[in-house]
């Protein structure tokens, strides 16, 4: 970035200005990733059946333009500027006046909030890059997750390389440990995968949760691995129980595990020296 930006009470504002709009496009992501994801597939069974491809609008994330799915009203530029648009038209539609679910000012707000903090704790460095592009990508798969026990590989393999790349120069972590990390985060949540369904005949968990702790393991190393996997499941009992105590959820329900992975993730990037206290023998560059 240019010497101006290195001043923080420029990068700062920006970073975060920067967040909000790149919520706004989150959102998208969330909405229509799994979409695309659905139709792809539809789409190679009927190609191996000899079936016409199925009927429908084809989706990508540019094209058609976001519309109410309400009223199917085109959304204008001035009706999707990032949080401002919502407080104005106070969460409802402009032409059908129908609600607005909370969760799209609430994804502009989560990522305007951790790319502004990314931006104070690492500075102009090539290690901030490099954070707004986990903790994005981290806010995209929590998402989907919750909405639909899905982890895109799109995403998460992504991300696994990226955090290879930019170890490839230590940024967070040396390179074998980056590689290690990859390795041990995948293997790891394999095995309990393994010895869960040997010992009960269920899956307890996605395949997608294997490469999303290899991707946290690829940018963290390996020896972030065993607090993000405790953190994760501390949160993700803690919350179950309290779900399940409130009525809110079935015993037999599912829980994504996505999510709380992805918030363990976040905070060991931001916590590793505070985490390395206790591990002796961890580089840490930043």
């Amino acid at each position: 970035m240019p010497g101006q930006f290195s001043n923080p009470l420029i990068l700062i504002p920006f970073i975060t200005l920067l967040g909000l709009f790149v919520g706004s496009f989150l959102n998208v992501v969330i909405h229509r990733l799994p979409r695309m994801m659905e139709r792809e597939w539809q789409e190679e069974v009927a190609a191996l059946r000899g079936d016409d491809a199925p009927e429908g609008e084809r989706l990508s994330l540019s094209r058609p333009r976001s519309r109410c799915p309400h009223c199917g009203h085109i959304i204008s530029a001035l009706e999707n500027i990032p949080l401002v648009s919502y407080l104005v038209l106070r969460g409802r539609c402009r032409h059908c006046r129908a609600s607005i679910g909370p969760r799209y000012p609430l994804v502009e707000i989560l990522t305007a909030a951790l790319s502004g903090y990314a931006a104070w704790h690492f500075g102009c460095t090539p290690a901030m890059a490099g954070a707004l592009l986990f903790l994005w990508t981290m806010i995209a798969l929590a998402f989907i997750d919750l909405d639909t026990q899905l982890l895109p590989d799109s995403l998460s393999l992504t991300l696994l390389w990226l955090g290879l790349a930019f170890n490839l120069r230590a940024t967070y972590v040396p390179l074998p440990d980056a590689v290690i990390g990859a390795m041990a985060g995948y293997l790891s949540l394999w095995s309990v995968y393994w010895l869960f369904k040997l010992i009960t005949g269920k899956e307890g968990m996605g395949h997608g949760d294997f490469k999303l702790l290899a991707a946290i393991g690829a940018w963290l190393g390996w020896q972030m691995l065993p607090f993000t996997i405790l953190l994760a499941s501390l949160a993700g009992a803690v919350i179950g129980v309290g779900l399940i105590a409130t009525r809110r959820l079935e015993r037999s329900t599912p829980i994504p595990f996505g999510p709380y992975l992805a918030i363990a993730g976040s905070i060991a990037l931001f916590q590793r020296a505070a985490i390395a206290g206790f591990l002796p023998g961890i580089a840490l560059p930043y």
